[in-house]
């Protein structure tokens, strides 16, 4: 019952009045007595924490939480892609020409999550990542590759929560919600990162705007619920190293290339 409550709290709902009333008091100083309870209730690492518990002035600002250095290892090497964020590595393979990928129940093209066709044919045939962000998860992203940034661009104006609920009720809402593609260049072609918001308004903060991004430097982060998508161009020697329904950790190997 506590999760369920505390889950309306981070991911919101599909509705704009009920979703402003949450994020309202997410942000207040009011909501400082559910921080505990909510570590609690989803079992965070509290000693992995930039700053004691009491040093958070909101439930949304513990949310946001920075780590301590050092307590995510970067694998090291040139060759290697990281997971981009804490999550559920919920789906991974192979991208197939006219290929949907199966999110909850619903199919999408590459071509609808990226928005445009031209885009979307740079990755057939390559590979794929979905990342899942729970409401346990530490929410910030970071760059899995070293790579320039070539492009970041903004589609969807709509965003619908990405729990159970929101999948099963939104107007496909991988295709319509908010979200932020990054692409890089990198020593093996083009990799995007798709960051999905959870919410009927925007919650993707994008602090890191440098053109030269290094593996494993935190870029940004989501204020609640999310969903990260990786696309990667297809090479020859490159071997993806998880496998779906893996708990992932940032700074995880997840891919090589040979």
């Amino acid at each position: 019952m506590k999760r369920t409550l505390f889950k309306y709290f981070v991911e919101l709902t599909g509705h704009p009045i009920s979703s402003a009333l949450l994020k309202t008091i997410s942000k207040s100083p009011l909501s400082k007595p559910l921080i505990k309870p909510f570590a609690k209730a989803y079992g965070i690492n509290e000693s992995e924490a930039e700053y004691a518990m009491d040093r958070y002035g909101s439930l949304q600002a513990y949310f946001t939480r920075n780590l301590k250095q050092g307590v995510r290892i970067v694998e090291p090497g040139p060759r290697i892609l990281v997971s981009p964020v804490d999550g559920v590595l919920s789906a991974a393979g192979k991208i197939e020409k006219e290929q949907t990928f199966s999110i909850k129940d619903h199919l999408y093209s590459i071509k609808q999550i990226l928005g445009d066709e031209k885009v979307a044919k740079r990755y057939e045939n390559g590979f794929y990542y979905i990342f899942y962000l729970s409401p346990s998860h530490y929410h910030h992203f970071h760059y899995p590759i070293d790579g320039t940034l070539v492009s970041r661009y903004a589609l969807g104006t709509v965003s619908y929560p990405v729990n159970d609920l929101g999948l099963r009720l939104g107007d496909r809402p991988f295709a319509t919600n908010y979200r932020l593609i990054s692409e890089l260049e990198t020593s093996f072609g083009q990799v995007a990162i798709v960051k999905v918001g959870a919410l009927n308004v925007n919650s993707i903060h994008v602090h890191n705007n440098a053109k030269q991004c290094m593996k494993g430097e935190d870029f940004g982060y989501f204020s609640f619920g999310s969903t990260v998508i990786l696309f990667i161009e297809p090479h020859e020697s490159f071997q993806m190293l998880q496998k779906p329904a893996t708990d992932i950790m940032m700074g995880e190997a997840i891919g090589i290339w040979t």
